[in-house]
């Protein structure tokens, strides 16, 4: 296969959500609205994956969502019947992608043209942001972000800045800026400068 077609993912299905996953991350999801179970079930049978683009404008279920077009493919790593009787998935990033046209399903369902982009360069993170990694650590010993069970890197310029996206309380907008960095230390010094602001 040649290197433009496989960079092309063609037709994919869309996930506007509130909040941003990066490649190597998990994200849990409760799916009960019709358009997202029908994905789910054409997901698992093509075996393919689907994009999640960060919300612009509108909200998660119902109403006509406005995304960014910077978002990332995931994979479908488990699935389950939760308590209260919906559906849970958990979903692992793979890859940053570019949506270069989007529509709507007749059901609803955001549909988009997704492009791979090209991966980020592997960095160690530098003594200098040392206290990163130390924040990360910190960040993944709660319950709930324990139970994602993610694996890091923490001499990873990428994956210390990866996580960290998902994982502070950034506004959206920020974390969509740091999502389409494509410079891992340009990352790093951008959160290092945000989280002296927050303290």
């Amino acid at each position: 296969m040649a290197l433009a077609e496989q960079q092309m993912l063609g037709h994919v299905p869309l996930f506007p959500l509130s909040t941003a996953v990066l490649p190597g991350g998990r994200i849990p999801l409760q799916l009960f609205e019709p358009r997202y179970l029908d994905m789910l079930a054409r997901c698992l049978r093509e075996q393919r994956g689907f994009v999640v683009v960060l919300l612009r404008e509108g909200g998660e279920v119902g109403s006509q969502a406005v995304f960014y077009d910077i978002g990332t493919y995931v994979q479908i790593v488990d699935f389950q019947q939760l308590d209260n009787g919906l559906l849970g998935i958990t979903a692992e990033g793979l890859w940053k992608v570019a949506v270069n046209r989007s529509w709507r399903a007749p059901d609803g369902l955001n549909l988009g043209d997704a492009e791979r982009l090209p991966e980020e360069p592997e960095e160690a993170v530098p003594p200098g942001h040392s206290e990163l990694a130390a924040v990360l650590r910190a960040l993944l010993r709660h319950p709930e972000v324990n139970r994602l069970d993610l694996r890091v890197d923490f001499s990873s310029a990428r994956e210390v800045g990866w996580r960290l996206v998902e994982l502070l309380p950034l506004d959206g907008q920020e974390k969509q800026r740091l999502l389409e960095v494509q410079d891992p230390l340009e990352r790093l010094d951008r959160l290092s400068s945000l989280l002296e602001a927050m303290d």
